[in-house]
């Protein structure tokens, strides 16, 4: 069920959507009132699964999202979803192709313009804006963050530069990037609770935000996957943009004359499909049947680019499949050298190549049935447990709180 707001398991916690009693403090008697905020419902990614693993939680819970697309309702269509008046713009923007972009000034009024205030917790999960909505003092907000805003932050001078905009229109951007970094950094203050998805994102929450953060990793259905046999080809499952590096996997197996499948889609599609040779076969979008399929039949999965966490890294690993992998950002968490997989130090052809060959010459030395259990560690019912523990205690702190001089209130 999806309406538009209006601008004017592991625990016995689950929240109550309507008729929740409250004390004189504004605070819920029994069970809390939970929401979900998440920065928006388009496709199925990681952060969107973090968001359906924590709804199943608290199935109870109203879900916030600055616009939704009604291709998710087979994952959240038993859930109330409330988006914000960008919600109409949504269909003209898709319409008419105007660029994400040229929204950018927007979002910050439609995330503030969420009525919260019948929340004891709100849970948001938050790659953008979704942090940055305003509570009530009485009302705790934990957010669970899979990156700060990368193009306001870390990697604002390369996003600006990709866009190839001109000169006047670089300059426009650059003006509301800058504004909306301090509306940012503004709205993180608000935050009362931090989850990182890695220590890597711990890290620069700590960087950009000088809060510090727990760090629970995103769920991974390995429960779903189940050993694959040794396979005959290297795989690449990704988005396929720019700078997750797909190319160089194309171009190492080209050189080597080994076979390669690239699963995924993206604006990169038809370049990469240009620069593949006869060993590399291009595949497209698949489902995630489709896709376990693949990773369970791959000999080992490729990943050359930098992620905060890298959720499809760890799907190989529960096919007892090794990685071969950049060495920097999330995968330094997950993948163990010499024992789940292989790192490589650069971004380049030749450093790729070398890891490549390596592993080639290693083909002895990786036990599928210990890189799975090595990936049951990032397992859904892990991540559900640390996020229930973490409520169960803010929920009893705030009891707790609520109790003045030995009195009860």
């Amino acid at each position: 069920m999806n309406e538009e707001t209006n601008p004017d398991s592991h625990s016995e916690l689950v929240s109550e959507s309507i008729d929740g009693s409250r004390n004189k403090f504004g605070m819920t008697v029994g069970r809390p009132k939970i929401a979900i905020v998440h920065d928006f419902l388009q496709s199925l990614g990681g952060a969107e699964r973090v968001t359906l693993a924590i709804s199943e939680l608290y199935p109870d819970a109203p879900i916030y999202t600055l616009t939704y697309n009604s291709k998710l309702d087979k994952y959240f269509g038993d859930k109330k979803i409330v988006t914000s008046y960008l919600q109409k713009w949504a269909h003209l923007q898709r319409w008419a192709r105007i660029p994400a972009k040229l929204l950018l000034p927007f979002y910050p009024l439609a995330v503030e313009s969420f009525d919260l205030d019948d929340f004891d917790i709100v849970i948001s999960s938050s790659h953008s804006f979704a942090k940055n909505i305003i509570t009530r003092p009485q009302t705790t907000h934990i957010s669970y963050i899979h990156s700060p805003m990368r193009y306001i932050w870390d990697t604002w001078h390369t996003y600006i530069a990709e866009q190839n905009l001109g000169r006047a229109l670089s300059a426009t951007i650059r003006r509301i990037l800058s504004q909306i970094r301090i509306w940012d950094k503004v709205g993180a203050s608000r935050v009362d609770i931090f989850v990182a998805n890695s220590h890597n994102v711990r890290n620069r929450i700590a960087k950009y935000y000088r809060r510090d953060s727990q760090v629970i990793y995103p769920p991974v259905d390995v429960d779903k996957i189940s050993l694959g046999q040794p396979g005959d080809y290297f795989l690449v499952v990704s988005r396929l943009s720019r700078y997750k590096r797909v190319d160089l996997a194309i171009a190492v197996c080209n050189e080597l004359k080994l076979s390669l499948k690239v699963v995924g889609t993206g604006e990169e599609e038809s370049a990469l499909r240009k620069l593949a040779g006869p060993t590399t076969e291009v595949i497209g979008w698949v489902d995630d049947t489709e896709k376990i399929k693949y990773l369970q039949g791959a000999r080992a999965l490729i990943f050359p680019g930098e992620e905060d966490f890298g959720i499809v890294p760890v799907e190989a690993m529960a096919a007892g499949k090794p990685i071969i992998a950049f060495r920097k950002g999330g995968l330094l968490e997950t993948v163990i050298e010499g024992q789940t997989g292989l790192f490589f130090d650069d971004q380049t052809v030749p450093s790729l190549k070398s890891a490549v060959e390596k592993f080639i010459n290693q083909t002895g030395l990786w036990d599928g049935s210990a890189i799975r259990r090595h990936a049951e560690q990032f397992s859904k019912a892990n991540f559900q447990s640390a996020i229930g523990g973490l409520v169960d205690q803010c929920w009893a702190r705030k009891q707790n709180s609520a109790t003045v001089n030995g009195r009860s209130l």
